[in-house]
């Protein structure tokens, strides 16, 4: 029933790092009204603080359970909490290791599961064929090419996004080119490493980054300004890079300008002459991905874009709670998921919208699912 963390390998400096955000913590609970889960669930294990509680214990007791686990793995990795915390309590990092921690304990079979999705999403030449029969959008423009180059930026590409919504990245492109930016894609199979770090597999997730790292700053020692990130998953996950090595690590230097680089579109465009743009629908709703609000801290950037264009914002109501989607978090944990998306969709529809727009694929895809209108990539609308 039980788990002994002294079998496990946990490096002295991730358990002070541990220890260092749990202490920060001052159980205020301003935390719960913004949890998701705890929202729905009502149970204070599902929310940040319960699960901080969690950690510590097996931390400190050197000991947890199953039900541990169930526990850290409800959780949407939404980052509200941060948001919330009086406290700066940094929650995403500590639910990393927390899951780290109680992988152990997966049961065989589902461990195999989570194993083999992950890998089917993240190996190209398994997902292409795949996610052609499930694919959301086609490119439904010729694509442009700059009258003149001024810059050149570096597209991160997604490991899904072609596929599934090859649309999204082929309008930036367009976008980018009437500002004369020429634009360098990523291979599809150059993944940012979200999903193996949010699946508990932190080495394959290390590997993935260094690679990146190494041949992104490659790229910005030889020409390219900008990487720019069009899902908001993406981006937040490459700003992180520098957490994830120590100071003394020859790659936290190089993390550190590769995260200063990034940005994602709405950033990057925010500080262009968008004149020469036109928007193709004004009666939207924007849906704010956490991964931009409270990932990122660029809540209402997009709508302010958007406005440039006579767009007028709609309130929604629990803007702030996730959709649902949360990476994976759709396959895995479907009944919270769906209730999440329902909820989310109802509120987005009350302005009764042509379309929902929002900045990440996993956001799209989810609510789609379950909507009847509509739902894109806030930049599709801009490929005029």
């Amino acid at each position: 029933m039980y788990a002994d963390i002294k079998n496990i390998n946990i490096s002295e400096q991730t358990r002070d790092k541990a220890t260092q955000i749990i202490e920060s913590c001052v159980h205020c609970g301003f935390c719960l009204a913004t949890c998701p889960t705890y929202q729905l669930l009502g149970d204070e294990l599902d929310s940040p603080r319960g699960r901080i509680y969690l950690i510590k214990s097996a931390l400190e007791q050197n000991q947890f359970s199953l039900k541990s686990l169930s526990h850290m793995d409800r959780c949407l990795t939404c980052r509200s909490c941060e948001t919330t915390c009086p406290s700066g309590v940094e929650y995403g990092q500590l639910l990393e290791i927390g899951r780290d921690l109680m992988e152990s304990k997966r049961g065989k079979f589902q461990a195999l599961y989570r194993f083999i999705v992950r890998k089917t999403l993240l190996t190209p030449i398994i997902f292409k064929p795949l996610g052609y029969f499930y694919r959301h959008s086609k490119i439904t423009s010729k694509l442009l090419k700059p009258k003149k180059i001024n810059s050149k930026v570096l597209l991160i590409s997604g490991c899904v996004q072609p596929s599934l919504a090859p649309n999204i990245n082929h309008s930036i492109k367009n976008i980018l080119a009437k500002l004369n930016i020429e634009v360098l894609e990523s291979s599809q199979g150059q993944c940012c490493g979200a999903l193996d770090q949010h699946l508990a597999a932190s080495s394959d997730a290390m590997k993935k980054v260094k690679q990146n790292i190494d041949r992104w700053t490659h790229q910005l020692e030889s020409g390219v300004d900008s990487i720019i990130s069009s899902a908001s998953g993406c981006g937040v996950m490459i700003k992180d890079y520098p957490r994830l090595f120590k100071s003394s690590d020859p790659y936290f230097q190089k993390a550190l300008f590769v995260s200063s680089k990034t940005e994602d579109i709405a950033e990057f465009l925010s500080s262009k002459d968008l004149s020469g743009l036109h928007l193709t629908e004004l009666n939207v709703t924007y849906h704010e991905p956490c991964t931009m609000q409270h990932g990122q801290q660029l809540g209402g950037l997009v709508e302010s874009i958007l406005s440039q264009f006579g767009y007028t914002k709609k309130p929604v109501k629990d803007s702030h709670i996730c959709c649902g989607s949360a990476g994976t978090y759709s396959i895995f944990e479907t009944k919270i998921s769906n209730q999440l998306r329902t909820n989310k969709i109802k509120h987005l529809n009350a302005s009764e919208p042509n379309m929902i727009v929002t900045s990440n694929i996993g956001c799209l895809l989810h609510l789609q699912k379950g909507s009847s209108i509509p739902v894109k990539h806030w930049v599709e609308l801009l490929d005029v």
